[in-house]
């Protein structure tokens, strides 16, 4: 895939300071991808090789089906399947059906989409240690921003020693920290306010829940985004 379509700039994702960062720039990738799926990359034989090897997972295929292109879905599914035909369940060859069967488990769990982002995503997160680390106007964009959800703040930190010196990488690990233990430190109480409220000693109406009547849905999504 060209990498022009993954020249995203971290304040274009820091900037709206609306929810994880991190998450936001997952989203603007997947949908740039998806698009590219379905249109430029059907005339690209490198990036076509690899959608027939790794195919797609339910999800990245809800998300092409959305967008009322068949056509380009059905040209996709008719090499993707000849190879699964031909390379994965067949009985030609001389491979051992060990291999075989791993070489199928691979083939039903691996997407593109997912590979992909996942890929970009790694670097991206090395780009913003490495800005963080040189740059005092994005500390403080990053410092403002509302949570950053649980399974960014474990890849920022974990990604964090081999890109930051010894001396501010404690500084980062305090903001990122911050930044998620807010956050959970409200959805507990509001989750706990939320199950007090089926209690009919607490019994509440749905106005006075507030905002905790979301609160199941808000963990869920800091927890699991995706």
């Amino acid at each position: 895939m060209r990498d022009t379509i993954y020249t995203i700039p971290l304040t274009d994702v820091f900037e709206p300071k609306d929810g994880c960062p991190l998450c936001r720039l997952y989203d603007i990738l997947e949908e740039r991808c998806v698009e590219y799926i379905m249109g430029a990359a059907m005339m690209e034989p490198d990036v076509r090789v690899e959608t027939n090897r790794l195919g797609f997972c339910r999800h990245h295929y809800d998300m092409m089906l959305a967008r009322k292109n068949r056509l380009s879905i059905a040209l996709i599914l008719e090499s993707h399947l000849d190879r699964i035909a031909d390379e994965v369940l067949t009985e030609k060859g001389t491979a051992p059906q060990k291999k075989k069967s791993s070489t199928a488990v691979e083939a039903s769990c691996s997407c593109y989409v997912c590979q992909k982002i996942d890929s970009v995503m790694e670097n991206m997160i090395s780009n913003l240690l490495n800005v963080w680390g040189r740059d005092p106007g994005f500390r403080q964009l990053f410092a403002e921003q509302p949570y950053l959800c649980f399974p960014h703040t474990a890849q920022l930190l974990e990604a964090a020693p081999s890109e930051l010196g010894k001396k501010i990488l404690p500084e980062f690990r305090n903001v990122s920290l911050k930044l998620s233990r807010e956050w959970l430190a409200m959805l507990k109480t509001d989750v706990t306010t939320f199950c007090r409220s089926f209690d009919y000693r607490n019994a509440s109406s749905p106005a006075e829940l507030g905002r905790c009547r979301d609160s199941v849905e808000r963990s869920i999504h800091f927890l699991s985004p995706r």
